[in-house]
């Protein structure tokens, strides 16, 4: 099949490189002309692992092109997936689908055939009636279909969830275009990947629902760790104790600074709105999306206590700046709200990442960044685990020890046990567990 990919961002250009690798021939396009140039000179603009291998093997193979022109990529196009940004809309937190409506006045303009246009970008509930509207006003005679089909990508292992997929979602209002949607994803449906057939709306709602529920379960067992950190419990053994209850699961259940990135935090807050404006209030995850930012910055207050209840002057050296492993993505990173916290109550900050420190340098303001972790920690004051990076597992503690002015170790994310800490002479702070206080 002939497949358009409006956006070239982290979702088009993952969703459009597997489906050339299916032996579809996919076409990204993006607005943004130097990004096009990059990928058209084999340069990938973000950090996923493998892709840019994937990409390279699909334009060799000339099932994948890039191109900054919509009209030309569209026309004759089978599927035409809008893939483009929805940002929360500043003032009021609701989803922004100013590009998507964009995109659909000029899918419209370039269709020269049936085709069906697909939104693959997070939009709430509705948004397809309008790009259905849309396309008709723009071209009342226009032989079209309009599909939902949101992605259920984790940042870091993106082309693993795109080929074996716990579930493909497709909300459709008719016949043809749910065919068309199941040729698209016939190499899938023949290794007996689920698919749900859905309306517009359900689908939509779909997406929403299930990020809400995962950033509840991780909010659960965050508030759980505090918790155990005032009754004397082990929040990893009580993780552990109820998530092998298989109505409940082990997934989500590890305790850290609250969650970030592209995803949960705009797409709680757009259900929140949505919500609000149906007059159905969601009060769970009204509160889930509360206690997760004031989260965030309370681990800089965990990090001034491991420190005695002072860093004013000292030396706090941060290993990961992501809001995930495997990623080079600072959105909505809880290191952003733990550097700053850290930063007004008077702590100098060096920090090391093994991708993210490019994009974080224009978020973050009096930070020196490090070539290595064991660089970071030179001189410090305090070391901070904020981001579980392989790289992070099995560091040289003995090492560390000695390169640190003072041996305080706040792991945010369990990597290290109390147990081995102490063993080694660190002071330490984890979640949800024992810390001693200088």
């Amino acid at each position: 099949m002939k497949i358009a990919m409006v956006g070239a961002g982290y979702v088009g250009l993952v969703s459009g490189a597997c489906f050339a690798d299916f032996g579809h021939t996919v076409v990204c396009i993006d607005t943004a002309s130097e990004k096009i140039t990059a990928l058209k000179e084999g340069r990938i603009p973000i950090y996923e692992p493998g892709l840019d291998a994937l990409v390279a093997e699909n334009v060799r193979q000339k099932r994948l092109a890039f191109t900054t022109n919509l009209t030309e990529a569209v026309a004759g196009a089978d599927a035409v997936f809008i893939a483009v940004g929805t940002p929360s809309r500043r003032g009021d937190g609701f989803a922004d689908l100013s590009y998507v409506y964009a995109a659909a006045r000029e899918i419209a303009e370039a269709l020269t055939g049936y085709a069906v246009v697909v939104t693959k970008s997070t939009v709430p509930v509705g948004t397809g009636d309008e790009v259905e509207r849309i396309l008709r006003e723009a071209r009342p005679d226009l032989d079209v279909g309009v599909a939902s089909n949101p992605e259920f990508l984790r940042e870091g292992a993106a082309i693993g969830d795109f080929k074996r997929p716990d579930r493909i979602v497709i909300g459709a209002e008719d016949a043809r275009a749910a065919a068309v949607m199941q040729e698209v994803y016939r190499p899938l449906y023949l290794n007996a990947a689920p698919i749900l057939f859905t309306g517009r709306r359900t689908a939509e709602l779909t997406k929403y629902a299930a990020n809400a529920f995962l950033a509840t379960k991780i909010t659960f067992i965050n508030e759980i760790a505090d918790l155990c950190e005032q009754v004397g419990a082990n929040v990893q053994e009580v993780a552990r104790g109820i998530g092998l209850d298989n109505r409940i699961g082990a997934k989500f259940l590890h305790a850290g600074p609250g969650y970030g990135g592209s995803c949960f935090p705009k797409d709680t807050l757009a259900l929140v709105k949505t919500a609000q404006d149906y007059g159905t209030p969601v009060r769970i995850v009204e509160t889930v999306v509360a206690v997760n930012d004031q989260r965030k910055r309370a681990m800089a207050r965990k990090v001034i206590a491991a420190c005695g209840g002072s860093v004013r002057g000292k030396r706090v050296a941060l290993l990961g700046l992501t809001f995930k492993p495997n990623t080079d993505d600072m959105r909505d990173a809880p290191s952003l709200s733990i550097i700053a916290g850290l930063q007004d109550a008077g702590a100098r900050i060096v920090a090391y990442d093994p991708e993210g420190m490019e994009q974080a340098r224009p978020l973050l303001q009096g930070v020196t960044y490090a070539q290595d972790a064991y660089a970071c920690a030179e001189g410090a004051d305090a070391l901070v685990i904020v981001t579980e990076w392989n790289a992070f597992r099995a560091l040289d503690l003995v090492r560390l020890k000695g390169l640190m002015a003072a041996p305080v170790l706040v792991d945010l994310r369990n990597v290290y046990s109390y147990s081995k800490a102490e063993e080694e002479g660190f002071i330490y702070a984890g979640i949800g567990t024992m810390m001693k206080i200088l």
